[in-house]
């Protein structure tokens, strides 16, 4: 499938796109809090949407962590375009994007496998497909019941 990567979005598209995506992924983005403070994120951050037509299908939000590193803040992507390129489309834009920006190292956070969630092992095997690789689990950084795994690639 051809996508198209679309970067210059107002805030409150950004928003909106991240809004409806997110709500579509409740496996994934199923506390209100959370998915409120993803979106109010959007609305600054280094942010593009993937778009099949004039339809977004999926976005992705960066955010700088320390001079030379940074984090994908939020990603997702709507389930039916699962497993059709449109992840790998936005990683490679993030990728490109935190080289340009002289970032040496980008990391996600995603649920660690000792939480037996199979939507989460299907995400942290795209990570590492993508080649980011396992650097240390934090079992109460989110809470007791969502071990954090924080997951990094070298650029």
């Amino acid at each position: 499938m051809e996508y198209t990567l679309r970067e210059e979005l107002s805030p409150q598209e950004r928003a909106a796109i991240a809004s409806g995506i997110l709500a579509a992924l409740p496996e994934w983005f199923g506390i209100p809090e959370s998915t409120a403070e993803y979106v109010e994120g959007c609305k600054s951050l280094p942010f593009v949407a993937v778009c099949d037509g004039e339809a977004p299908v999926g976005f992705l939000a960066l955010r700088q962590t320390a001079p030379q590193a940074g984090e994908v803040y939020v990603m997702g992507t709507l389930p039916a375009y699962h497993r059709k390129g449109v992840g790998r489309a936005l990683l490679a834009w993030a990728e490109q994007y935190a080289r340009a920006a002289g970032w040496k190292l980008l990391q996600v956070k995603t649920l660690d496998a000792a939480h037996p969630s199979p939507e989460y092992a299907r995400t942290r095997a795209f990570y590492h497909a993508m080649g980011f690789v396992d650097l240390e689990c934090f079992p109460t950084l989110w809470d007791e019941g969502n071990p954090c795994l924080v997951l990094v690639k070298a650029l």
